[in-house]
């Protein structure tokens, strides 16, 4: 089997594309490729797309190559387009497809192009190559605000299009780098928005639930996906209070078996920790079934309860070790259907629920 291939950020592309637009501004030559800085002292070429001056400016353009990483951007044009400005320095402007920041919280102020600081520096440093003049560069990326929809973006106040990103200008294939910073941008967003109680959830069944039927704030959902011990280690650095954590117990079971990283190459199955739990809490084994769905659906509601119930409060044992007590989570575990099955500490109340929850805490 062949290694994998590794590509380049949208940071990098966009650091080539404004250098060649400059080139060709600045000293009229027309390249095919051209070699930027990296961040870690080495150097590389990309191929670049396009070049063509434009009013008052140039404008250069490179196809993003992801390598083997599914990135949703791969393939996306990183347009750049400069302008001398008359004064110094870099000024940096979002173009079709690239967001604009909305919220506090993030690397980048509110109302400035959702341009990281890393890529900003690599732009800069690329631009500084060619002249020291002071220039605009506008990065675009076309149909950029329809594949932002596919991001993490829209729920972290980046409005209007893709993020410029990369830290080290190398994407690593299959890596969970950009998962990773999504989450950590959505708990530092959360946190500036005054969030004390974030709820993790591990995908779009359990946002879904948590808006429908609990008294949530957009901005405490954080969908965690398979990233447990990281988005916990990160909420510690944060000045939360508390943790309610919703999902499938086919994803949260694994929490209490001690798996942090849920993905299933990475992870044991699910439905081994909730048939042990069935034995111990119900005093026979567990009726066979395919998955935790089907144990839990062929189960009488009462039995259902106690063992969702008992596996909440293993989840949420977990947690507090893990977190060394400083988060005390409430636990919701749901069906498919978004129906209860279990939960433990601290909830808040269900607006469907015909029972009383626990309690709910200000946000």
């Amino acid at each position: 089997m062949s290694a994998l291939r590794s590509g380049y950020t949208t940071g990098s592309c966009a650091a080539a594309a404004a250098k060649a637009a400059l080139l060709l501004l600045a000293e009229g030559r027309a390249v095919t490729a051209v070699e930027i800085p990296l961040p870690g002292g080495t150097r590389v070429a990309l191929p670049i797309a396009s070049v063509r001056p434009v009013d008052g400016g140039a404008e250069a353009a490179v196809v993003k190559d992801a390598g083997d990483d599914p990135d949703v951007t791969n393939g996306a044009l990183i347009r750049a387009t400069v302008a001398w400005t008359g004064g110094a320095g870099v000024e940096f402007a979002a173009g079709e497809g690239v967001g604009t920041v909305t919220k506090p919280g993030l690397a980048v102020p509110p109302g400035q192009p959702a341009i990281n600081p890393m890529p900003r520096r690599m732009i800069a440093q690329a631009l500084g190559e060619v002249s020291p003049r002071g220039v605009r560069v506008t990065i675009a990326i076309p149909g950029g605000a329809e594949i932002a929809k596919k991001t993490f973006n829209p729920r972290l106040g980046i409005a209007g299009g893709l993020s410029i990103l990369g830290t080290t200008g190398i994407v690593r294939p299959f890596s969970c780098s950009a998962i990773r910073e999504s989450l950590r941008c959505s708990l530092a967003v959360a946190a500036a928005a005054g969030v004390r109680l974030p709820v993790f959830v591990p995908g779009h069944i359990g946002e879904r639930t948590a808006r429908q039927r609990f008294p949530v704030a957009n901005a405490q959902i954080v969908e965690v996906g398979n990233e447990w011990g990281f988005a916990l280690d990160e909420a510690l650095r944060r000045p939360f209070t508390g943790l309610l954590i919703l999902g499938h117990p086919g994803k949260l079971a694994k929490l209490a078996a001690g798996d942090w990283d849920t993905h299933s190459s990475r992870s044991g199955s699910a439905l081994p920790v909730v048939e042990r739990m069935h034995q111990a809490v119900l005093g026979r084994p567990a009726p066979s079934a395919a998955t935790v769905e089907g144990l839990f659906a062929s189960l009488a509601a009462d039995k259902k309860r106690r063992l969702g119930d008992s596996l909440a409060a293993a989840v949420r044992d977990a947690v507090v070790t893990r977190t060394a007590g400083r988060l005390s989570p409430g636990v919701v575990l749901i069906d498919l259907g978004g129906r209860t099955v279990g939960e433990a500490g601290d909830t808040p109340p269900d607006r469907s629920a015909k029972r009383p929850a626990g309690t709910v805490r200000a946000v």
